[in-house]
C-alpha cells in the first residue's frame, strides 16, 4: 500500500526515534510503500537548526537520523504530476495551508493516502470530502492487521 509522508511525521519521528511514527517508518518494509515529495527534504533541511536545539543533538546528529529515518522513502519530483492535480490540491489546502499543496498532489495522482499528523490539515481536507487522510495510529493498526495474516 502506497502512503504519501508529510513532512510532520519526518519531524516527529527524527525527534523521537522510539516512537510509534519511527518503528512505522522504520518496520514496515513490505507493507507500505512511503512516498514523498522532493520538497520534504528541503523542509528538514530548512528545520535542521530548530531540531537540533528542540532534540539537544548535534548537526550531525540530526543528518545522521534523519538519514535513517527518510531511508525508507521514495522522494519523488512531482514534474510528473499533471497541472490539474497540482490546481485542485492548491485549491483544497489554500485556506488550511498551501505548503501541504504537494503532499495533497501527490495523494491525488498516486491515488492513496497522506499520513500526517496535522489536525487542521486532516480535519480541513475531510470537511472538504477529502477523505484519503490516514493517522498514524490507523497505519500502526493496518500494519498490525496485515503481519497477522
Amino acid at each position: 500500500m502506497k502512503v504519501i509522508v508529510d513532512a510532520n511525521i519526518v519531524f516527529s519521528a527524527i525527534l523521537n526515534t522510539n516512537s510509534k511514527i519511527a518503528d512505522l517508518l522504520l518496520n514496515s518494509k513490505g507493507i507500505f510503500e512511503f512516498l514523498a515529495p522532493d520538497f520534504l527534504l528541503t523542509e528538514t533541511i530548512k528545520y535542521h537548526k530548530k531540531i537540533s536545539s528542540i532534540s539537544k543533538m548535534t548537526l550531525t546528529e540530526v543528518v545522521s537520523v534523519e538519514n535513517k529515518v527518510t531511508k525508507p522513502i521514495s522522494f519523488l519530483s512531482g514534474i510528473h504530476i499533471p497541472q490539474s492535480k497540482w490546481l485542485n490540491a492548491e485549491q483544497l489546502v489554500s485556506d488550511i495551508d498551501s505548503k501541504d499543496t504537494p503532499y495533497l498532489a501527490f495523494s491525488m495522482f498516486f491515488k492513496c493516502k497522506i499520513w500526517s499528523g496535522d489536525k487542521v490539515l486532516r480535519n480541513g481536507l475531510i470537511q472538504k470530502g477529502f477523505h484519503n487522510v490516514i493517522t498514524t495510529e490507523e497505519l500502526f493498526e493496518m500494519r498490525e492487521m496485515k503481519r497477522k495474516k
